[in-house]
This record gives C-alpha cells, sequence and structure tokens, in this order.
C-alpha cells in the first residue's frame, strides 16, 4: 500500500434527529429512575450504542412477559404495534415512547386510510421492527411488498381504493422503482402527500452519491441490521465502488485498500460518531492519511422528548 491516502467524510452523516431523540430518552430515563429500565426490541440498530446501554443496567426485550409489572419500559425509535401498546397498557408499565416521529407519522397515515376504506400497501422489508409496528397498527387490509417483483402479484380490483406508505429507511431508487410500477398497474393508487422516506435517509444518500466521484473504495459504519447503513454500502456497491459495512475499528482489513489511493467514509443514521472516529483512526493505523470533509447538508430537525419524561420526578 502507499503511505499516503486521503479519506473523504460524508457530510451528512451519522445520527439523525430521531436517532438522537430515542437515544436521549433512555439517557434521561436512567437519570431519573436509574436501572432496571427495559427496552422493547434495540432503542436504534447500532451493536456500540446497545453494549453501551447493556453495561449500564438497561435490559433490551423482545416480548414484554419478560418485564416486571409496573416497570418503567420505553419503545424503540422503530416503533410497535397497536397490539404491544394495548399489552403494556394492560400490565401497567410506566412506557416513555422513543419512536421516531416520521415513523409516527406513517402509523398516523395507515390508520386513517383504513378508517377511509383503503387497501393499503407497505413497502418495506419483512422482519424489520419498523414493518412490523407499522402493519401492526391496523388488523387487516395492509400488504406487504418488499421488490418490484412483488407488485404483479398483487390482485386488486380496478375500483377498490388502494394506498401505498413505505418503511423510513429504503434505498430512494429502489423505493422509485416500486412505486413507479404500482402507479402504473394501479393509476388510481393514493400516493403519501410527501415521501414517508425520512430526510435523513434522502441526505444521506445523497452525501455518498456526491462522495462516490472522489474514492476508490467506500466504509459505512454501521451494524449490519441497521437497514438504512445497509442502503449505503449497497449504493456505493451499485455504483462499482468496493463498499463495506462495519461497526467494531477490530473489522477493518488491510487489504481492502490495496492499489487504494482515496477512501470515502459514512455513517448510518443510528451511528455515533464516537465509533466513527474510531474507525478512522483504525485506517489511519494502517497508513498515514488525511481526512478531507465533504460539503454538504447541515441538519437542523429536532425532535423533543416525550411530556411525561420531562415532566417525571
Amino acid at each position: 500500500m502507499r503511505s499516503n491516502k486521503t479519506i473523504y467524510l460524508a457530510q451528512p452523516r451519522g445520527f439523525c434527529a430521531g436517532v438522537e431523540r430515542a437515544i436521549l430518552i433512555v439517557e434521561e430515563a436512567l437519570k431519573k429512575y436509574g436501572t432496571p429500565i427495559f427496552v422493547r426490541h434495540e432503542i436504534i440498530h447500532n451493536a456500540y450504542v446497545v453494549k453501551d446501554f447493556e453495561s449500564r443496567g438497561v435490559i433490551f426485550i423482545n416480548e414484554l412477559d419478560t418485564v416486571p409489572q409496573g416497570a418503567i419500559l420505553i419503545f424503540s425509535a422503530h416503533g410497535v404495534s397497536k397490539a404491544v401498546r394495548f399489552e403494556a397498557d394492560e400490565r401497567e408499565f410506566q412506557v416513555f415512547d422513543a419512536t421516531c416521529p416520521l415513523v409516527a407519522k406513517v402509523h398516523a397515515e395507515v390508520v386513517r386510510l383504513k378508517e377511509r376504506g383503503y387497501q393499503i400497501i407497505m413497502i418495506g422489508h419483512r422482519g424489520h421492527p419498523e414493518v412490523e409496528g407499522t402493519m401492526g397498527q391496523v388488523d387487516s387490509s395492509i400488504h406487504l411488498i418488499e421488490h418490484v417483483q412483488d407488485v404483479d402479484k398483487l390482485s386488486f380490483k380496478e375500483n377498490e381504493l388502494i394506498a401505498y406508505v413505505t418503511q423510513t429507511t429504503l434505498s430512494v431508487d429502489e423505493t422509485q422503482e416500486i412505486t413507479t410500477a404500482l402507479v402504473r398497474k394501479y393509476p388510481q393508487i393514493h400516493a403519501p402527500k410527501r415521501q414517508d422516506i425520512c430526510y435523513a435517509t434522502q441526505n444521506r444518500q445523497d452525501a455518498v452519491k456526491a462522495m462516490l466521484p472522489h474514492v476508490d473504495v467506500v466504509i459505512v459504519v454501521g451494524s449490519q441490521n441497521s437497514s438504512n447503513s445497509k442502503r449505503l454500502q449497497e449504493l456505493a456497491s451499485s455504483m462499482n465502488v468496493p463498499a463495506y459495512l462495519v461497526d467494531d475499528p477490530r473489522q477493518i482489513q488491510a487489504e481492502w485498500f490495496q492499489s487504494m489511493n482515496s477512501v470515502g467514509v459514512t455513517a448510518g443514521a443510528s451511528a455515533p460518531e464516537a465509533l466513527t472516529a474510531q474507525i478512522i483512526e483504525a485506517i489511519n493505523g494502517l497508513y498515514r492519511g488525511s481526512v478531507v470533509p465533504m460539503p454538504g447538508i447541515e441538519e437542523t430537525v429536532n425532535f423533543s422528548l416525550p411530556k411525561g419524561l420531562l415532566e417525571a420526578a
């Protein structure tokens, strides 16, 4: 390898407002109540963050049956189904809801569409907690599709009321292909007034696109179960730039950078900047590199904490 390389940093990268809010909810709950605090599912999809909270006594669970009655319970940023909320109420948990407000917006839209008699198509990845939470807002009339080929399998009647919503962390380009196919097959379909793909997902993908002409390889900081992080890796790979998804500095491999003069680094919306700094340090440990921040959008979105947590004694 050459001793000198350039490391380009995508802008924006890392935490979005919804993730920052979710993490702050757990932090504030720890301050006010101490442990144990239970979180339904991982608060965000990042192993670094989850392990840190676990080391401080936060307990992550998938089902509520292991949670003592009346305990402090936090819903993750991905949201939960109506059934989970009902069970939490029945068991008298003190609940703080860390659902991203943009995900909550999709939840509300699904409920409104169902009430108006629509059959709803959900574009998303099967098994993802956000998809399960969104589809769980209604008992029926919602149908999941994952790929453009799934559109051919739909069999709604011409006069049926049909609408679609999307998982917020999907690839913009992939979703466009699916929605175009839906409109072609069902010209009467009701589309969201605004894209359900969140601003942060869009901005991070645009930042990677802007960075790609300058780099030979891309490192995406994020965990394997992070949908938006994986989309960044796939985006770079689809444009013929090798890309690797990492959430631990020890995962960095020297052979990735052989014959490469420039490295691009970005981070998914659930990856903390402290972890990105460790990854950059690991890359620099292989050779002497200069870090060049890319120009990009400065995000100013902020979401407030739940009123109940702010008022808690």
